[in-house]
């Protein structure tokens, strides 16, 4: 049941099972099940003054069905195609021969478009590769974060960066935008004096005087993990094969919190999951109006700079981004219906690193507030929200970035937990995981490859038929709504959570002893036993009037209520300081009356946003988690 769209040569398994073949990603416009897609060239000039990025790109194609007419590519209104060209093979041996190629732009979701090329007979060789190429200009789409000086953390220069998960991309370049399909790419970007250019990729070569920088990545990725970062940026190596980027002022910082670890962080996983393959694994830390907290691009994590306050917060979200390293970017879920396949085992392998890093305690604190934000988002929900499945079925013209939630990371993580406890050794659990992991490399998969593969692994969990077992069927695990059907145990965690649960108890007490309560030391504690501590307490209800605090940092909470006036006072006090993209964002949820009352929005599922972002993980550090016109977690 594997299935690659292209394996670039690399993948062993490298085909298309039948159940794959009529894999069908409602997200994607494109005709992708037609072609093998072998590799693709951006060449692009940056113009910071018109926010503007020109250039051309080279797709080299096979088809794979006979009786192809025409190539069907994702992209979006706000990318301008100027043409579009074919080489094809002169005949007895002459020069190859140009043909322009005939294009129709069509309407397709609220965040993207279709382009449909029209193939020539003399294009389509069934099984013989060919190229096209496409010249566009492309502006200020979903995908592309113009960055002024002032909402730089230097302000003294502009920056621009890219955002393509989960279906932005189509907007930075046309593509087959689904995670099914992987590819190689190269990239050759022209940018102006004092700027420099990093992609999800390595640098292969750099020309100072022309300004030019090129890159390739090596291995077959989906078109969403393609990036792109520039401005003015400066780096330090922090180990053999990382190195930190970030703006002038605020390398020193990013490079001492960070000191040796990554590296340590790399050789635990790779002890746990087998190489690391990427090469190079580089952190570029972005301006606090980076919209989100972190994002897994191949050889280069893009992470926001206020996460810098917290030592164990920027510890937990870069080894998460190191865990993708294995488990969504080498194998990938191949329709974001199944996004827990990348979530919910890079969460997993996230506490495997820690486990062995820092220990179980550390682990089980950390997952405890995880859980109990994931339960609190349950009640908030309701036990049948369909938002809560992991398999979560969605109408054509959704957004998949409307269903980046902690059901995703904690219910997937929950799942994948249950799947180690049913081996009955973490270990033997570790090698599956490194086995799954070796025979679908650089590969797209769906949940079922996932189960088939672990009942092969282990033949004496099959015989005894776990996978139908009363009341935590997979199906149930998948389909089901609500709650995690187990999770895992954490009383190796009661050092450090013991004490945040006595002193929530003391707290909720009808007459709190202040005596008491002052034994506490919450100045040992760590950030997580603090948020855990606040957390717990915000949850108890009814709180003394002088301890629930109204101003929750949410645009919809406030205009929920009675503190409307505020946030719009907030609002034009801060705008100036806020990306277009968030800017506009907040001005929908302020002055549009239908956002006030979210308790009466239509479903997720059924009701598609209109303006494409995406988080590595929602609810990090405290941070307001952008999903397009959805502002809260």
């Amino acid at each position: 049941h594997l299935y690659s769209a292209v394996d670039g040569g690399r993948g062993a398994e490298g085909g298309r099972s039948l159940a794959h073949c009529r894999l069908v990603d409602v997200a994607s416009a494109s005709n992708f099940h037609s072609f093998k897609l072998r590799h693709f060239h951006l060449d692009l000039h940056l113009n910071f003054a018109v926010k503007r990025i020109t250039g051309w790109q080279v797709l080299e194609l096979t088809p794979v069905q006979p009786g192809v007419q025409s190539l069907i590519l994702d992209t979006h209104p706000s990318l301008l195609v100027h043409s579009v060209d074919c080489k094809v093979p002169g005949a007895s041996g002459a020069p190859d021969v140009v043909l322009s190629l005939t294009y129709r732009i069509e309407p397709f979701t609220d965040y993207g478009s279709s382009l449909n090329i029209s193939l020539p007979a003399a294009v389509i060789r069934p099984h013989r590769a060919f190229r096209v190429t496409i010249r566009y200009t492309t502006t200020d789409g979903p995908a592309i974060w113009w960055l002024d000086a002032e909402l730089t953390c230097g302000q003294t220069r502009p920056l621009v960066f890219t955002q393509g998960h989960s279906v932005c991309n189509r907007s930075f370049f046309p593509c087959f935008d689904t995670p099914a399909v992987k590819s190689t790419y190269s990239a050759t970007v022209r940018v102006p004096e004092g700027v420099t250019v990093l992609m999800s990729a390595s640098r292969s070569a750099y020309s100072k005087q022309d300004r030019v920088f090129q890159f390739s990545m090596e291995y077959p990725v989906p078109a969403y993990l393609v990036a792109l970062v520039a401005g003015d940026l400066q780096h330090a190596d922090i180990g053999p094969r990382s190195r930190v980027w970030a703006e002038p002022c605020i390398l020193t910082c990013a490079v001492s919190k960070l000191g040796g670890n990554v590296e340590r962080w790399l050789n635990v996983a790779e002890g746990l999951f087998g190489p690391y393959v990427w090469g190079r694994y580089d952190i570029v830390f972005l301006p606090p109006s980076f919209p989100i907290v972190a994002m897994e691009n191949p050889c280069l994590t893009f992470i926001i700079s206020s996460i810098l306050e917290s030592q164990e917060f920027l510890l937990i979200d870069v080894i998460h981004e190191i865990a993708h390293g294995w488990f969504g970017n080498a194998v990938t879920n191949a329709t974001w219906e199944e996004m827990w396949l990348s979530e919910g085992l890079a969460t997993y392998a996230q506490r495997r690193i820690t486990t062995e890093a820092y220990g179980d305690a550390f682990t089980c604190l950390e997952t405890m507030f995880r859980l109990d934000a994931l339960h609190r988002q349950m009640r908030l929900l309701g036990d049948n929200n369909p938002v809560s499945k992991l398999q979560a079925k969605f109408e054509p013209g959704v957004n998949p970035s409307s269903l980046m939630n902690l059901f995703t990371y904690e219910k997937g993580f929950c799942f994948v937990s249950y799947l180690s406890q049913l081996c009955g050794d973490i270990e033997r659990f570790d090698s599956f995981l490194r086995a799954y992991i070796e025979k679908f490399r650089f590969s797209s998969v769906i949940a079922q490859d996932l189960l088939d593969f672990f009942l092969g692994f282990f033949p004496e969990l099959k015989e005894s038929c776990v996978a139908q077992r009363e009341g935590l069927e997979f199906e149930r695990w998948l389909n089901g709504c609500g709650p995690p059907l187990c999770e895992p145990d954490l009383s190796a965690g009661k050092a450090l959570t013991g004490p945040v649960q006595h002193l929530c108890d003391l707290w909720g007490m009808d007459a709190p002893e202040p005596q008491v309560i002052s034994t506490f030391d919450l100045s040992s504690w760590s950030t997580f036993q603090t948020v855990l501590f606040l957390d717990r307490l915000l949850d108890r209800s009814p709180l003394p009037q002088g301890i629930k605090n109204p101003f929750l940092p949410l645009y919809e909470d406030l205009c929920g209520g009675v503190m409307k006036c505020f946030a719009v006072e907030v609002f034009y006090q801060t705008q100036a300081r806020l990306h277009p993209n968030l800017r506009r964002t907040l001005q929908q949820i302020l002055f549009q009356s239908s956002a006030f009352n979210t308790s009466t929005a239509p479903s997720l599922l059924t009701s598609p946003p209109s303006a494409p972002s995406s988080p590595t993980d929602p609810t990090a550090n405290g941070t307001i988690a952008l999903r397009d016109v959805n502002v809260s977690a």
